[in-house]
């Protein structure tokens, strides 16, 4: 066994008033892959920022083969091989592919010129370790390349610097399937080029995918080492010590099933075709299907930003139109859209502000009993209470709060509005598996409460677990229903189209 390239020992850091980390140990080996795991809080990217030079350990030691180091500035860190690709990417859209990668050290010709057509050959040498290298030109700006196409590019910078430590930050929370499959055959290619990687992810399916060894963190300590990895129970168990059969809520009963809220009839647009679609009051219904099938664009569509162009929308039995989301809020439906904090949230405003957002926007036309400030306030306090969110004030900047407790404030807001259908777009990106099990079940009593729900995921395990029925969705068409129980290869076929589409 190779001794570890990167060695932190005895990791201690304190905040204000919060103990980060206490006496963390952490290692990883050249030609590896180290999963670093927890929920949100338990100490990961502290340990992290402090191994990339952006905040200083008040004890411990960081070793680089075998050498102590100190990191006064993340450059220092650089400079040493260590490349930490966050989810939101340090690349710069209104530049090429190939400006990107030697920002800061472009090649030059024999007059000090920039020497563009070196840049761009070399670019190509470095996209050539990619699957993803045929579809990436070096002079294509990086703002006009999709996620999964810039995650490659910012993989690439790192590679291209000589990085030795490459440390990816839940790398696949906007993918896909297929861009999942691509980006693990990356990783697959720098651990055979001898990269160390640190992989941190709350999704257990990667963790038994890629890793070789699995840390886990909680409340700032190690809770878990393991050599090889063992089966996702015992990782769970050491994160929040329950078992992933306890994630999800058990299925709606035949007795919690009501009237239909949402039924859709040959409904389409430009995207969606001969769209046929009923959610009852009591049940989730998911929504499967590969990237490009139609789910947010059908999503879109009952939400009124791009409408149905010709069909029939029902809710709670009344033929409906709605042109714009405006008019969708009015009728009864609410969306959670993917990525909450660019789409979601204004960071920047309270928690209890974020959830009072849309009912103060509509408060004039949707009641005749206009509540004054002071009783909005103290309402929307209730809800609050009611989804549990873990804040010291609900006066706070909601950018303070971990991801499940911003999804759960959205919910507040919605629930303001007593919905009838609510729809969920990636209900669980970027939340920790504790806080994921909280979202399934905060799901599930909304739907005992009355309302319709419709899930859409990327990750098939979810909507297979929290939804009461599947519905698979390929080429803007609904092609199969599944019942709860079915197998990701079943789903996965019919998402493919290998199976016969549903009447």
């Amino acid at each position: 066994m190779t001794d570890p390239i990167i060695e932190m020992k005895g990791i201690t850091k304190t905040f204000p008033g919060v103990r980060a980390l206490s006496d963390v140990s952490f290692d990883v080996r050249a030609g590896e892959v180290q999963a670093l795991v927890g929920e949100n809080g338990a100490g990961k990217s502290t340990l992290i920022k402090i191994l990339s030079g952006v905040y200083h350990a008040d004890a411990g030691e960081v070793h680089v083969s075998g050498d102590a180091v100190h990191f006064a500035h993340p450059v220092d860190s650089r400079h040493a091989g260590i490349a930490v690709i966050y989810q939101e990417f340090s690349l710069l859209p209104e530049r090429t592919v190939a400006q990107n990668l030697f920002l800061g050290r472009e090649p030059r010709t024999r007059w000090g010129l920039i020497d563009t057509a070196r840049m761009r050959a070399e670019t190509k040498e470095v996209l050539a370790l990619f699957a993803a290298a045929g579809r990436i030109d070096p002079d294509r700006l990086v703002d006009d390349l999709d996620v999964a196409t810039q995650q490659v590019v910012e993989i690439a910078k790192a590679v291209s610097t000589g990085a030795r430590v490459v440390v990816m930050d839940e790398p696949t929370a906007a993918l896909n399937e297929a861009e999942c499959e691509e980006l693990f055959t990356t990783v697959d290619t720098l651990r055979e080029r001898g990269v160390a990687l640190i992989y941190i992810t709350h999704r257990m399916r990667e963790i038994t995918r890629l890793a070789d060894r699995v840390t886990v963190l909680k409340d700032g300590e190690v809770a878990a080492r393991f050599d090889e990895v063992p089966a996702p129970d015992a990782i769970v168990r050491a994160m929040v010590g329950r078992d992933i059969a306890d994630f999800y809520a058990p299925p709606a009963s035949v007795e919690e099933v009501g009237d239909p809220v949402l039924q859709v009839r040959g409904a389409g647009n430009a995207v969606l075709h001969d769209i046929h679609l009923d959610v009852r009051a009591g049940e989730i219904v998911g929504l499967a299907g590969i990237q490009g099938a139609g789910r947010v664009a059908l999503a879109m569509a009952l939400f009124g930003e791009t409408p149905f162009e010709h069909g029939k929308v029902m809710l709670n039995g009344e033929v409906v139109t709605f042109g714009t989301p405006r008019a969708a809020i009015l009728g009864g439906i609410g969306l959670l859209p993917g990525d909450r904090k660019s789409e979601g949230l204004v960071l920047m405003q309270s928690v209890r502000d974020n959830g009072m957002l849309t009912s103060r926007a509509f408060a004039p036309l949707w009641s005749s009993d206009r509540r004054n400030v002071h009783v909005d306030k103290a309402r929307m306090d209730g809800l609050l209470d009611h989804m549990e969110i873990r804040a010291a004030s609900y006066d706070q900047d909601i950018r303070s709060l971990s991801g499940g407790n911003q999804q759960k404030a959205i919910v507040a807001r919605w629930l303001s509005m007593r919905p009838k259908l609510l729809i969920f777009i990636e209900p669980t990106r970027g939340i920790d598996v504790n806080s994921k099990a909280g979202i399934y079940h905060l799901m599930r009593d909304l739907a005992r409460d009355g309302a319709g729900i419709l899930m859409i995921s990327s990750d098939l395990p979810e909507v297979l677990g929290a939804a009461d029925r599947v519905l698979v969705m390929q080429e803007g068409r609904i092609a199969a229903e599944f019942p709860h129980g079915a197998s990701e290869q079943e789903v996965m076929h019919a998402a493919t189209g290998q199976t016969e589409v549903a009447a």
